[in-house]
C-alpha cells in the first residue's frame, strides 16, 4: 500500500525568477535541516534541456518508536537524490526526489512540475505529487501516516523558503521568521535590562557618596 498526495500552488514570480531561485534556495531560514548539497551530474542535451542530479544531506528526526529500527547514525540524518530537467524553450522544470537512506522503513518519492501560470504569465504554477511507502511489517500504515504529515508540513516550509529567496533576489526585505523575531526581541530585552542595571548601579554608587 502506498500513500499518495497531490497539491498545486503558485509563486507570485516569473518562471525565470523561480528557476534561478531554485538553485539558490539553500540556505534559507526555513531549510535549516538541509546540511549539504552536491552536484553529482549535469549536462545540456542537444535540445537545450539542462539535466542535473544532486545529493542532499538533511537532518531527519525519526519518530521515537521508529528509532530502534534504525542504526544510530541514520536515525538523525537522511540522504536525498534530486533529479531535475529544465526546458527553457517550453519554460518548464520537472524535479524528482527520493530518499536513499533507510528507504525500507519509509520511502518518499516526490515529483514537482514548475510552469508558467496559464492565468497570469508573471506567476509560476507548481504541481506537486508524492508517494509514501514503507516495507516495515506491522508498522507500515503508521509510518506512512507519519510520513504524510511530515511531508505536508515540509511543503509549507518549502514554499516559504522559496518566497524568502525570491524576495532577496528582487531586493525586497524578507519577512522575519518567528525565530528571528524572537531573537531580536530577546536581544532588545537583554540590552534594556543591562542599561537599567547600569542606571541602578550608578544611582546606588551616588548614594554612597551623599
Amino acid at each position: 500500500m502506498v500513500k499518495y498526495f497531490s497539491c498545486a500552488g503558485f509563486l507570485k514570480s516569473s518562471w525565470d525568477q523561480v528557476f534561478l531561485a531554485f538553485w539558490q534556495r539553500y540556505p534559507n531560514p526555513y531549510s535549516n535541516h538541509v546540511l549539504t548539497e552536491d552536484i553529482i551530474f549535469r549536462e545540456v542535451t542537444p535540445d537545450s534541456c539542462l539535466i542535473s542530479r544532486r545529493l542532499l544531506t538533511k537532518t531527519s528526526r525519526a519518530p521515537r518508536w521508529a528509532e530502534k529500527f534504525l542504526p544510530a547514525h541514520m536515525a538523525r540524518k537522511a540522504y536525498i537524490i534530486e533529479d531535475s530537467v529544465v526546458d527553457p524553450r517550453g519554460r518548464t522544470m520537472t524535479t524528482l526526489t527520493w530518499n536513499i537512506s533507510h528507504a525500507r522503513v519509509m520511502s518518499i518519492e516526490e515529483r514537482c512540475v514548475y510552469r508558467v501560470n496559464p492565468d497570469n504569465n508573471s506567476w509560476t504554477e507548481i504541481k506537486r505529487e508524492a508517494w509514501i511507502s514503507s516495507k516495515l511489517y506491522g508498522l507500515s500504515r503508521a509510518i506512512q501516516e507519519f510520513g504524510l504529515a511530515r511531508f505536508k508540513s515540509s511543503v509549507t516550509k518549502t514554499m516559504k523558503g522559496f518566497e524568502y529567496v525570491l524576495a532577496k533576489m528582487q531586493g525586497e526585505m524578507p519577512t522575519r521568521t518567528l525565530a528571528e523575531t524572537a531573537t531580536v526581541k530577546a536581544r532588545e530585552t537583554a540590552l534594556a535590562a543591562k542599561e537599567k542595571a547600569k542606571d541602578l548601579a550608578s544611582q546606588a554608587q551616588k548614594k554612597q557618596y551623599v
